[in-house]
């Protein structure tokens, strides 16, 4: 993927910002259930991120369809190969102009769209390739973060040159090892918009946060 130029100012509205949802984990830690459909007060978990982003143009979500009316549908090649690839499908449907993208986990239904402009806010200084939260252990949530468009394909570029054209089965890490990455925490009392649900009792967590 060809490195595309990057802003330093944030845009309100829709110019020049995109979503890419992941949504093609296993959830073998929920049964095998497509995890993105689960609810969680009241609604899918896809729904909560997805409404997190309404202001994106595109949304994308990667993993198996169909995708909500207004939000484009990709898959990762091969299905299942990881979030390398699922992050590489659906950065593949961005056009030229867009230069920030949110890059969201699926399994994340306390996200909001506040604590997403914070993280556009943060990438706006300009002094880094993208922005993530940090959870209550201090570790990057590099999929719930904002990232420059162009740092991510230079990211890609990095990856192909070290293992080859093949994708499938790289780590997030791997991919990010070169960008310069802020980190932000939540503030607040709310819940935190970083917590994502790989299992059952993530998910009951989740929906007394909703309640």
């Amino acid at each position: 993927m060809a490195a595309r130029r990057g802003v330093g100012r944030y845009r309100g509205g829709v110019e020049g910002y995109a979503a890419v949802v992941l949504a093609g984990g296993a959830g073998r830690r929920l049964g095998g259930v497509d995890k993105s459909r689960l609810p969680v007060g009241g609604r899918p978990m896809r729904e909560h991120v997805l409404d997190a982003v309404t202001d994106a143009r595109p949304r994308i979500l990667v993993g198996p369809g169909p995708a909500p009316a207004g939000v484009l549908a990709a898959r990762e090649e091969p299905p299942g190969s990881g979030p390398v690839p699922a992050t590489a499908a659906g950065l593949a449907l961005l056009g030229p102009e867009v230069a920030e993208v949110a890059l969201l986990a699926v399994d994340l239904p306390l996200l909001t769209a506040a604590a997403v402009t914070a993280l556009r806010v943060r990438l706006a200084v300009g002094d880094c390739d993208g922005v993530c939260y940090r959870d209550d252990r201090g570790r990057r949530q590099q999929l719930c973060g904002v990232w420059r468009v162009a740092a991510l394909g230079a990211a890609f570029d990095r990856l192909r040159h070290e293992r080859g054209p093949e994708l499938a089965g790289a780590s997030m890490r791997a991919l990010l090892a070169g960008c310069t990455i802020a980190e932000i925490d939540p503030t607040g009392e709310g819940p935190p918009p970083w917590f994502d649900c790989d299992t059952a009792e993530d998910v009951r967590r989740a929906q007394g946060w909703s309640a």
